[in-house]
């Protein structure tokens, strides 16, 4: 009774981040169909990729005709960040907890499901995970097939302004952030930049877009870490803030 109590209060809590998938979801399945995925292949890929920006990366490369490799490598650092979520919530398990409990955790962690996790008092229920996992999944995958859906038949003019919603989440994913810390907006600045230029640039250019994509990411991305590392709290450390208490949720509006 305890489990199937918490599991549904992670159903609960699962709802708004769900609905608000599906509506991200749905514009890329717009980007997922110009790729040449059909609805069922939209739906699998968007259940085994939870993360926005990487499944951006994923469908943009498939429709570059990136390599096997390529696609592997830029999803791996784009989703780099949840290897760090995921280390997070590690200190917060029950020793106990069997490592398919674990694993499956890992597996669906997001920004939002991350944020709710680390909010509850005490050790990490896996079955809350699983409850809030179920719903965010389904309508994540849903979205995308949806979207495929759609722009198979929308008019040609339709799909394009639907694609330009797209681009808004990102705006909306990187200029909160920006604003607040002066580092990430240069670092953002800096990024823009060099990719026109390696656009550009002789010899650079001949590169796919996906090893561009994937060079510059992990060299800003390291510039930026050894020039202005981000000073560790020793009170949040351990996933808690004092005795026990809960660390707060993310604040930045973040999306997968």
């Amino acid at each position: 009774m305890k489990n199937g109590k918490v599991f549904l209060e992670g159903l609960r809590d699962g709802v708004p981040i769900g609905l608000g998938y599906f509506a991200v979801a749905f514009s890329l399945g717009i980007v997922a169909r110009n790729a040449g995925l059909t609805p069922i292949q939209g739906f699998i890929a968007s259940f085994f990729n939870l993360a926005s920006a990487g499944e951006y990366a994923l469908f943009t490369s498939m429709q570059a005709a990136a390599s096997f490799l390529e696609i592997a490598i830029i999803t791996l650092v784009v989703n780099a960040r949840y290897l760090l979520m995921s280390c997070a919530l590690a200190q917060r398990f029950d020793p106990a907890t069997p490592m398919i409990h674990r694993l499956f955790v890992g597996f669906g962690i997001t920004d939002e499901i991350f944020g709710i996790t680390i909010a509850r008092p005490g050790t990490i229920q896996p079955v809350y995970n699983y409850g809030a996992i179920l719903f965010a999944a389904i309508l994540w995958s849903l979205g995308t097939s949806m979207g495929i859906i759609a722009g198979n038949f929308l008019p040609t003019r339709v799909v394009s302004a639907l694609s330009v919603a797209l681009y808004g989440m990102f705006l909306a994913i990187i200029i909160p952030p920006a604003r607040k810390n002066l580092v990430i907006a240069i670092a953002v600045a800096v990024s823009f930049l060099c990719s026109y230029l390696c656009g550009i640039i002789p010899y650079v250019k001949e590169l796919s877009s996906g090893t561009r994509t994937i060079i510059l990411t992990v060299v800003i991305a390291s510039i930026v870490a050894i020039i202005k590392p981000i000073e560790e709290d020793p009170s949040t450390s351990s996933g808690t803030t004092g005795v026990g208490e809960p660390v707060e949720p993310p604040q930045d509006g973040g999306t997968l």
